[in-house]
């Protein structure tokens, strides 16, 4: 058994993010953890290759990550036989081809969220996947920032007791976005680019969702660059009966002072807690009143290389070491490719039920897809 695996990275905007994670120890800052101070953050993955059409990118890759193999040709990320896991940071309509050509090269593949933005995608993806015997981990990052997981280590404690409701959030001004990325008017929906986020936290928790009713409506940015619905508000049923609510806002003007970019709020029969991105805040109930944890000064190195609110290097990282442990003790992860298709699938039934104005059942999607 290897004692670390391969990486090869596929889009280095953000994937450049994850090959820093990789290659640069935790850097030294006065208020860094001292556990952190000078380690690796995922001793059991190694940076071998990023691949990106762009030159430009290529060289910003290369100028901090200089030992590495760079190309424009995914072709020869897919050949190496020194490469186990494909990270895949592409725009949204291209993940299930190049998730079905890793497959078929025989790699295992992290690929960026959203997973897919069609059924076609999905059931294609589900079907080679299952053909190959491949493994997929949906790099869900806010899963694996810290908040979030000191919140599911309590869940999963019991320290909540029974869940009786959640409500999730991803609100992000994006005009930002559109000039980077103008795809993203035009060949996908923010109901799948960016309601991801809180609709995955929504199924860690729920299970299998089996019935959305979703509003819509599309602000002023997204008219200006040309795009459709980017507010959504989506009630959520789970299958044992239980309910929560996911939204999302993708042109509004940012109060990051009173609402975090990404917040989940569990309520359960024994405690509240709720969980902070960007800032690293976690609040929760505690029989001596309400606690406030906030590891953003110990953590900042970690998870943000001492930019301020910087990119996901402790998240990605988090996800990758997760990811290969996992693959080298034969062990199951979460969200898997069965779970990331199910989402897709929800994300879907959001689409059609804000457009509509009725509920969506999940059941006829899923069954589409082969699950």
């Amino acid at each position: 058994m290897k004692e670390k695996l391969g990486v090869g990275v596929l889009g280095l905007h953000e994937g450049r993010t994850l090959l820093i994670a990789l290659t640069h120890p935790v850097p030294r800052d006065p208020a860094t953890d001292p556990r952190d101070v000078g380690r690796m953050r995922a001793p059991h993955v190694r940076a071998v290759a990023g691949c990106d059409l762009s030159e430009d990118k290529i060289n910003a890759a290369r100028a901090v990550c200089p030992d590495l193999y760079y190309t424009t040709h995914y072709e020869d990320i897919l050949a190496r036989d020194d490469i186990d896991i494909v990270c895949i940071y592409t725009p949204d309509h291209l993940h299930g081809q190049h998730i079905v050509q890793a497959f078929e090269a025989g790699k295992h593949v992290i690929c960026t969220k959203p997973l897919v933005n069609s059924l076609e995608d999905a059931r294609r993806i589900l079907e080679v996947g299952r053909r190959t015997g491949r493994k997929l981990l949906v790099g869900q990052s806010t899963r694996f920032f810290e908040p979030f997981q000191r919140q599911r280590r309590a869940f999963e404690r019991g320290e909540l007791g029974r869940l009786e409701f959640i409500d999730a959030h991803y609100i992000h001004r994006m005009d930002w976005f559109y000039e980077k990325s103008p795809w993203a008017a035009t060949s996908t929906d923010w109901a799948f680019l960016c309601m991801s986020h809180p609709v995955d936290l929504a199924r860690w928790y729920l299970g299998r969702i089996v019935e959305v009713h979703a509003l819509g409506y599309r602000s002023s940015l997204a008219e200006q660059y040309g795009a459709g619905f980017d507010i959504y508000s989506a009630n959520l049923r789970a299958a044992d009966g239980r309910i929560g609510r996911a939204m999302g806002h993708y042109g509004l003007h940012d109060l990051p002072t009173a609402r975090n970019a990404i917040e989940l709020m569990l309520y359960g029969s024994a405690g509240t807690s709720l969980a902070q991105y960007h800032d690293m805040r976690y609040v929760y109930t505690s029989p001596h009143g309400e606690v406030t944890e906030d590891p953003l000064y110990s953590k900042r190195a970690y998870y943000f290389n001492n930019e301020v609110h910087g990119m996901h290097y402790g998240e990605f990282a988090n996800y990758a070491e997760y990811f290969a442990v996992a693959l080298l003790e034969g062990q199951a992860h979460s969200p898997n490719l069965e779970e990331g298709v199910e989402t897709v699938c929800v994300l879907e039934a959001i689409r059609r039920s804000a457009h509509t104005g009725q509920p969506v059942r999940v059941e006829p999607l899923l069954h589409e897809v082969g699950l």
